[in-house]
């Protein structure tokens, strides 16, 4: 069934807000502007993380048609699965953040962002669209509704460009902060550096509930 305007554009935000306020969308953000040299490496970074959302929900909007009927009569089975699934990221981001308190260091690939050369850092922006599996499904949502929506060609690549400028803010806000600024906001970014490696595992707990009620909300949708 076709979708209005306005239920897209709730859906796309939904979904893109998801991706933005992940600490795992935030961090290497933030961390790339510790690297050698920290505006071409981070403009570079975001160039590859858009060109990356942009890509890989176009590439759903066109393929719409092809996946709509599975999308639109999922088995009972797979509704079940996604209410498993969802349930169990919801119950290991309340260990993660019951366990906040415990001793969680960043992981290295992770602190490996502050070393990253311009260009490695435009492959890696846009390579981690696709090895993050939330970043992937939500995304493909993304594009499906957009495809199946009424909106026209013109309205389909305006809710696309939302959606990833949506998606993409929190990685952009502190890249062009700083681009502006300069060495002024280096202190303002090293504190924040610091905060989110000590805060990263309350963050991660978070979003992983997040995403579990979305995934559990589906399931059961499409259980009806």
């Amino acid at each position: 069934m076709a979708q209005s305007s306005g239920s897209v554009l709730t859906a796309l935000t939904a979904l893109a807000l998801v991706i933005a306020v992940s600490p795992i969308t935030v961090i290497p953000a933030v961390l790339v502007l510790h690297a050698p040299r920290p505006r071409p490496a981070a403009l570079a970074f975001l160039s590859g993380w858009v060109l990356g959302l942009a890509a890989v929900t176009t590439a759903f909007v066109a393929s719409s048609d092809l996946l709509g009927d599975l999308r639109k009569t999922p088995p009972a089975w797979a509704s079940w699965l996604r209410v498993a699934l969802g349930s169990t990221l919801v119950l290991f981001g309340v260990y993660r953040w019951l366990t906040r308190n415990r001793e969680h260091p960043m992981p290295g690939w992770m602190r490996s962002f502050t070393r990253l050369a311009p260009v490695r850092a435009g492959l890696t922006g846009a390579v981690l669209v696709v090895i993050r599996p939330e970043v992937l499904i939500l995304s493909a949502a993304a594009g499906l509704a957009i495809g199946s929506s009424t909106l026209g060609v013109a309205g389909e690549f305006l809710a696309a460009a939302f959606f990833v400028v949506v998606a993409a803010s929190t990685v952009a806000a502190p890249i062009l902060a700083y681009v502006g600024a300069g060495d002024r906001l280096d202190d303002a970014l090293e504190r924040l550096k610091e905060w989110m490696e000590q805060n990263h595992a309350a963050m991660m707990a978070v979003i992983l509930v997040l995403i579990g009620l979305m995934v559990v909300y589906n399931g059961i949708h499409a259980l009806r």
